[in-house]
C-alpha cells in the first residue's frame, strides 16, 4: 500500500458488500448473528470488510456448495 493511497482502501463498507453481492443489508446482519457471513471489522459502530477476506470466505462458500450437490 502505497502512501496516497487511502487507509481503508482495501474495505468495504456494509452497504458496499451488499450491493456487490446483490443481497440486502439485513441479510449481512442476520448472516453475521448467525456466524455465517464474511468475517468483519467494526470501528465504532461501522462494520468493515476486508475484501480478501470476503474473497476468501466467497471461496469457501462455493466448496460447501459443491459438497452439498
Amino acid at each position: 500500500m502505497s502512501d496516497s493511497e487511502p487507509l481503508l482502501s482495501e474495505f468495504l463498507t456494509k452497504e458496499e458488500l451488499a450491493a456487490e453481492l446483490r443481497r440486502n443489508v439485513r441479510t449481512l446482519d442476520r448472516w453475521d448473528a448467525l456466524g455465517l457471513g464474511p468475517p468483519r471489522t467494526c470501528i465504532g459502530r461501522t462494520a468493515l470488510y476486508r475484501r480478501a477476506s470476503v474473497q476468501k470466505w466467497l471461496a469457501a462458500q462455493a466448496q460447501s456448495c459443491r459438497r452439498t450437490q
